[in-house]
């Protein structure tokens, strides 16, 4: 395992994509010590920044403030990240595999466009959790992400595949423009659920506000979310007995699009 710990706090954000199992597993300590970071403008050394010890390994632990830390495990494909404290944006955008555990809040942009590994977040996160960057028109593709706590607006804007679970409250916007994938909210959703949606399930297990372009189907219990309750099991999370027997009510939308997607409600 090799161990970073944070020497000073820093206002000023650090570009951190060097922070990666697939670049750290080769890495004699020297050479981890010499690899770039960028604050600002200006090049520092990842043995300026931070405390290094170990060496070759694809596990790697991360200890202190580090809010001001961008793009952590960004685009990785192996290994373990695991962070003990904040997080700053972009953490583990365009990840392809692997693991990052996060015992704190990450801020925006977390798992953004990621085609495949896991997420896990003690805390709270920002906006656009598996999101998409301006300018495309893919979020996220495969994977999974888990949120503990609350998470901002655009969860899951534009996501193409793979799984995202908030077990709080999700903000504005959340799966708009999804074009499949899947969705659990256990806490409340924010306003426009959905917009644009054209494919894909978002479950919410409290009642939600929906735009007047989703219609109410039936009600009924899908066998499907029995998988997805396991899966959850599996990782640790308790579902509550009745979620697993349901009913939900099914509404299909958004109808100004495809209409193909689908937003499951608790109907107890």
């Amino acid at each position: 395992m090799i161990l970073l710990k944070l020497k000073e706090k820093y206002d000023i954000p650090i570009e951190a994509e060097i922070i990666s199992p697939d670049i750290f597993f080769d890495k004699t300590h020297a050479e981890l010590c010499g690899l770039p970071l960028y604050y600002g403008n200006k090049e520092k050394k990842l043995g300026e920044v931070f405390e290094v010890e170990g060496e070759k390994s694809d596990q790697i632990y991360l200890e202190g403030d580090l809010s001001k830390i961008k793009k952590i495990g960004f685009g990785m494909s192996r290994g373990k990240i695991s962070i003990k404290g904040n997080v700053g944006l972009h953490l583990g955008a365009f990840m392809k595999g692997g693991e990052i555990f996060v015992e704190g809040d990450v801020d925006s942009w977390v798992g953004a466009e990621m085609t495949g590994g896991l997420i896990r977040i003690k805390g709270n996160a920002g906006n656009r959790v598996g999101g998409v960057y301006r300018g495309t028109t893919v979020g996220m593709n495969r994977g999974t992400i888990i949120v503990e706590g609350n998470a901002g607006y655009e969860v899951g804007s534009f996501m193409r595949r793979g799984l995202i679970v908030i077990l709080g409250n999700a903000g504005d916007f959340t799966g708009s423009y999804m074009i499949a994938g899947t969705i659990f909210v256990f806490g409340t959703l924010g306003a426009r659920t959905g917009a644009g949606m054209r494919r894909g399930t978002i479950v919410t297990f409290n009642p939600v506000s929906l735009l007047p372009t989703f219609k109410y189907d039936t009600t009924y219990t899908p066998d499907f979310l029995k998988v997805y309750f396991h899966f959850l099991k599996k990782q640790g999370i308790s579902i509550k007995e009745e979620y697993l027997k349901g009913p939900y009510r099914r509404y299909h939308g958004d109808i100004s699009e495809l209409g193909k997607g689908e937003i499951l409600e608790f109907a107890a």
